[in-house]
């Protein structure tokens, strides 16, 4: 059965619909496309200057950071996962990087280092994280691993997992379900604890 739509009002605006939707729909490509590229690009660029800073021994300031400096790389072999850490979380940050939660202490020092990443994007792997996995942070200020010890998943208000505790402590924070629609309902957690 053919569909014959008759010539007049209905037919312009069916033509027109489907030019608005062909550059809606070309609008979208284009701005995930810059997206991906921008963020690539961003770990190109800093991942060169996080090699010359460790090269040159230049440790990052123990101080208070300002939003958006380089903190580290956070990799994770048996996921394939590496990526760079910047300080802050907010939007801007995390479409191009991990993010250093402020407040919490850096890789490498006593306390809970918390990183936080898209789990759309960058943090996607950890959704096959297993106990006893290696993550490994290199900083300018040297290489620290860490072996996964819990994963769980908690409510967004629940910032007791990012409390300072003892010993040196990596918690990892992105969003749950990792294949939910919209913004997620849950935060799935990974605690790793310093071995290296």
């Amino acid at each position: 059965m053919r569909l014959v739509i008759a010539r007049g009002p209905l037919r312009n605006i069916l033509r027109w619909m489907q030019r608005g939707l062909f550059v809606f729909a070309a609008a979208l490509l284009s701005y995930c496309t810059f997206s991906f590229w921008s963020a690539w690009r961003f770990q190109e660029t800093e991942s060169r200057q996080l090699d010359r800073l460790a090269a040159e021994d230049q440790a990052a300031p123990a101080s208070k950071l300002e939003a958006g400096a380089l903190i580290g790389r956070i990799s994770i072999a048996r996921l394939d996962l590496s990526v760079l850490i910047i300080e802050g979380v907010d939007n801007a940050s995390l479409r191009r990087a991990a993010g250093h939660i402020p407040g919490t202490a850096l890789p490498g020092q006593s306390g809970n280092s918390a990183v936080s990443a898209h789990r759309d994007t960058f943090f996607r792997p950890l959704r096959n994280i297993r106990l006893t996995d290696v993550i490994t942070i290199t900083t300018p200020a040297g290489e620290f691993q860490y072996h996964v010890v819990s994963t769980k998943i908690v409510v967004p208000t629940d910032i007791s997992v990012l409390a300072a505790g003892t010993g040196e402590v990596l918690t990892l924070v992105t969003c749950y379900p990792f294949y939910y629609v919209g913004p997620a309902p849950k935060r799935f957690i990974v605690r790793a604890e310093r071995i290296l």
